[in-house]
């Protein structure tokens, strides 16, 4: 059996939104790919000279041709195929998009792809339900939509969000999740089959989960949560995009972060954060007798933190032979 690395590179066919600058350049707005493969550089190779999919190619043009709106939103839609190193830094948006719809469709997961300067290469976009239009001179486009579609929609031209990055289900939707409120899981996001997302759970790109899970809190980006974990409601992981934090957070397996708790450090196995106790790098923590800091518990399987109510001490307790959460297997039969 050969070692072979099977996300070196990622291709596909994209169907690419171009906006038209007013000096004439062509801006990338977003870019789709229904079907992504990753691969060593010979596979890559062989996708290139054969097929490349011509049926997918076909499906996509004529998709594109049949866009009504395109003119209005003052677009250019073509279709393309795209390849890309997943081990150096993304090339242009389009790699971009390719890289983080691998991520939404389990072919990578987080942090074992580049993506470094990838918001330096997204634009900032108006996100409708007619499609990705660019900001400049948007007002104009939301009267020529509605305009355009008077008859079939009313005036209501309907914003989803104004961001660099969109939302995971408009281009990915994985087997096996349920998304409660699909607005807060972006394009990126990488979901696990069994994994759970109630209404107020958050997750960003290049970040998720590994395993079935519960997600009621934030897994802010780099952050990945193992199976049989559950992220309570209002709770929150500390990220790596601002701030200067480069820790990258993880949670191990039958792990409980409790409701409105928040960490800066990972968890390991059967770990439990009771609620509303947030624990950084730095913070004090007594473990039998001594005080530690929280990056010298980073990590560690089967402890409990806790707030002594008489004290006001942070405690670390050993959970010895104590099996960490269980989830509610009804809840995960996605």
């Amino acid at each position: 059996m050969t070692n072979r690395k099977v996300s070196d590179f990622a291709w596909g066919f994209g169907l690419i939104t171009n906006y038209l600058d007013d000096d004439g350049t062509n801006v990338v707005l977003d870019s789709w790919f229904p079907k992504a493969h990753t691969g060593n550089h010979e596979e890559l190779e062989s996708a290139t000279k054969e097929t490349q999919e011509p049926e997918m190619a076909r499906k996509l043009l004529k998709i594109a041709e049949a866009d009504a709106t395109a003119k209005t939103r003052g677009v250019v839609r073509e279709v393309r195929f795209v390849s890309t190193n997943l081990k150096t830094a993304p090339e242009n948006a389009e790699s971009v998009y390719l890289r983080l719809h691998a991520l939404s469709m389990r072919l990578v997961k987080p942090n074992t792809i580049n993506l470094d300067g990838l918001f330096a290469l997204l634009e900032n976009v108006v996100w409708t339900n007619f499609g990705p239009c660019s900001p400049k001179n948007f007002d104009e486009t939301r009267l020529g939509l509605a305009e355009q579609n008077s008859e079939k929609f009313g005036a209501g031209v309907n914003v989803i969000s104004v961001d660099k990055i969109p939302r995971m289900v408009d281009y990915v939707v994985p087997s096996g999740v349920r998304v409660a409120d699909t607005n807060r899981v972006r394009l990126g996001a990488h979901l696990a089959p069994g994994t759970t997302v109630m209404h107020e759970g958050f997750v960003n790109f290049n970040a998720g989960t590994i395993g079935t899970s519960m997600v009621e809190g934030r897994i802010s980006q780099g952050v990945v949560v193992g199976d049989g974990s559950d992220i309570g409601g209002g709770a929150s992981i500390m990220g790596t995009l601002s701030g200067g934090g480069k820790h990258v957070i993880s949670i191990g397996r039958r792990s409980l972060l409790g409701a409105n708790a928040g960490i800066g450090i990972s968890l390991g196995d059967d770990c439990i954060v009771e609620a509303g106790l947030y624990i950084t790098a730095g913070t004090k923590i007594l473990l039998d007798d001594e005080i530690r800091k929280g990056k010298e518990l980073s990590g560690a399987n089967g402890l409990l933190f806790r707030r002594n109510s008489q004290s006001g001490a942070i405690e670390a307790i050993l959970r010895a032979h104590k099996p960490g959460v269980e989830l509610n297997s009804a809840l995960h039969t996605n």
